[in-house]
């Protein structure tokens, strides 16, 4: 049985629940988080950015939500998202902000996604293969101001923007660029990024084209503390999901975490003085201590180089995890505390007044909250609730 994309109600997750191991998705703070971030930059247009499974929330039940509450765009990174997106019944613009291969351009348009432009010679590979299929490309093209990965940059941009307009089986429904440095206290970058954006931008009010292409920039950062980013369209991505792009950005929306990953005790044991624990025996108490095993492991993302440093919480109290974290199983101390078989673990989330952040996790694996966000793995499983 797979909960993979099932929404459930929340009395009913432990019966139903295969794995003890699973993530919970609060579908309600999601919409909740949505609906405060379209307030905040109405009139903009707003693209939620559910590449890498959705920050690991689960990317097709996702989609159907975004595509419940009216998002105008949806955002992935890869084509294989898009077509996934697609094969699930998702009807809703998708852009692919990737880089990509002219032999993928025909299954973009097979599929009706629309598709980055970062080069001429991308436009001719896209123009070429919508001529020989008969149809419409749809593309938006991307600016580099700043990033350094795909995307012409700013200063020699117009060329592109030029064979971009002449090209006939191709509409351009929007033109792009990415901020590096949004989240920081320092904006100096970002604003100077925002200045060539603008730049390359005034191509199309000098030759009256209209309407022009769809503008957008405004990552979750520049969400939160440049609302003249905003343009035409905005793309939040971890602000989306309840989490801040870093500890130093300002809290302008009010959004919460979406996501609870929790587990079960599955053994309980006695530990005596100078015996170690897991792999490497890089742990030892010099007393006696109570412990218990949970079925979880960096082969679901749980980081090992988290190991000696994490927490978790069972019955409202906080425990370390010790030893070195296995693939599959980590190792709590409770000194002389009380747990017994079944009892729920938090791994990330909130209990009684008691949390553990996503960015607690990252912090303790020395990475970021995106990071431990986008490695939990597949195999762990996605329950949707609503409150």
């Amino acid at each position: 049985m797979s909960n993979t994309d099932q929404t459930i109600n929340q009395s009913t997750i432990t019966e139903d629940v295969v794995r003890p191991t699973h993530v919970e998705v609060n579908l309600s703070r999601l919409r909740d988080n949505f609906n405060a971030i379209r307030n905040h930059v109405d009139p903009a247009k707003i693209m939620p950015i559910l590449k890498a499974n959705a920050y690991g929330h689960g990317m097709v039940r996702i989609a159907q939500l975004m595509e419940e509450l009216g998002a105008d765009y949806i955002g992935v990174a890869v084509l294989e998202e898009g077509i996934l997106l697609r094969q699930s019944g998702i009807q809703m613009p998708i852009l692919v902000t990737g880089g990509i291969l002219g032999n993928q351009v025909p299954h973009f348009i097979e599929y009706d996604l629309t598709i980055t432009a970062s080069s001429i010679v991308k436009l001719e590979q896209i123009e070429e293969a919508a001529l020989a299929m008969g149809k419409q490309a749809k593309v938006h093209l991307k600016i580099d101001t700043g990033m350094e990965r795909i995307g012409v940059h700013y200063y020699s941009a117009e060329s592109l923007l030029e064979k971009a307009a002449s090209c006939k089986h191709m509409q351009v429904e929007g033109v792009f660029s990415h901020f590096a440095r949004s989240e920081e206290t320092d904006l100096s970058y970002t604003r100077l990024q925002l200045e060539r954006f603008l730049e390359t931008l005034s191509y199309y009010d000098k030759r009256g084209i209209e309407p022009p292409p769809l503008k957008h920039i405004a990552n979750s950062g520049a969400i939160l503390q440049m609302p003249e980013t905003y343009l035409d369209m905005v793309r939040p991505g971890i602000m989306l999901y309840g989490v801040y792009p870093a500890e130093e950005t300002q809290r302008t929306i009010e959004v919460k975490p979406a996501l609870s990953w929790k587990s079960r005790v599955v053994y309980f044991k006695v530990i005596k003085p100078d015996h170690p624990v897991g792999y490497g025996s890089n742990w030892q108490s010099d007393h006696p201590i109570r412990a218990v095993t949970i079925p979880v492991g960096y082969g679901d993302g749980y980081f090992r180089s988290m190991s000696n440093k994490a927490k978790v919480l069972i019955r409202g109290n906080t425990y370390p995890v010790v030893g070195t974290i296995s693939m599959d199983q980590i190792v709590a101390n409770i000194e002389d505390g009380s747990a017994y078989n079944n009892d729920e673990v938090l791994l990330i989330g909130e209990i009684e007044g008691k949390n553990i952040r996503c960015e607690d996790l990252s912090e303790w694996a020395g990475t970021i909250p995106y990071e431990i966000l986008t490695n939990i793995n597949t195999r762990v499983p996605r329950i949707y609730i609503s409150e």
